[in-house]
């Protein structure tokens, strides 16, 4: 059976990726009580990065939204490997949106739109949620943006 979330990805013709594993020592999402924590998902399409470099010198904030895009789908495939449909999630309840920039950039906050715009699109007002846009020097594997998200999930039913 196909959730609805999934449902409403493929009419904004959106197909989730297959959840990345962890390249180092963590694991890339916890469930722990009514939440889901996921590790750093960076932009990684088919294993590899969509693009690399800095924000604001090697990249435009129109690719920048777009890895921000690409990691909002990673948290997404991560969140329904654990949990098997993405309708047990109640809300999203944060996002965390690094954005490897130059150090004169300051439009971290329009990247991050990349990820919260996806997130809304598929849940509707469940989809919103606090953030915070922060601007840091390098990422892993020269990545432009990275995402951490806290998600409030429904008891399996």
């Amino acid at each position: 059976m196909s959730s609805t979330i999934e449902q409403r990805l493929a009419e904004l013709g959106i197909e989730l990726p297959a959840a990345a594993k962890s390249v180092a020592n963590y694991v890339p999402v916890v469930e722990s009580g009514n939440l889901i924590l996921t590790s750093g998902q960076l932009p990684l399409a088919e294993g590899k990065l969509v693009a690399t470099g800095l924000v604001g010198r090697d990249l435009d904030v129109a690719t920048g939204v777009s890895a921000a895009r690409q990691c909002a789908l990673n948290v997404l495939a991560q969140t329904k490997g654990v949990l098997g449909s993405l309708d047990r999630v109640a809300r999203i309840v944060k996002i965390t949106v690094f954005v490897a920039s130059a150090s004169d950039f300051t439009e971290q906050h329009l990247v991050a739109n990349g990820a919260s715009d996806l997130l809304v699109a598929a849940f509707g007002e469940r989809g919103r949620h606090a953030r915070s846009a922060v601007g840091v020097a390098a990422l892993p594997m020269n990545a432009p943006v990275e995402i951490e998200t806290v998600i409030e999930i429904t008891q399996e039913q």
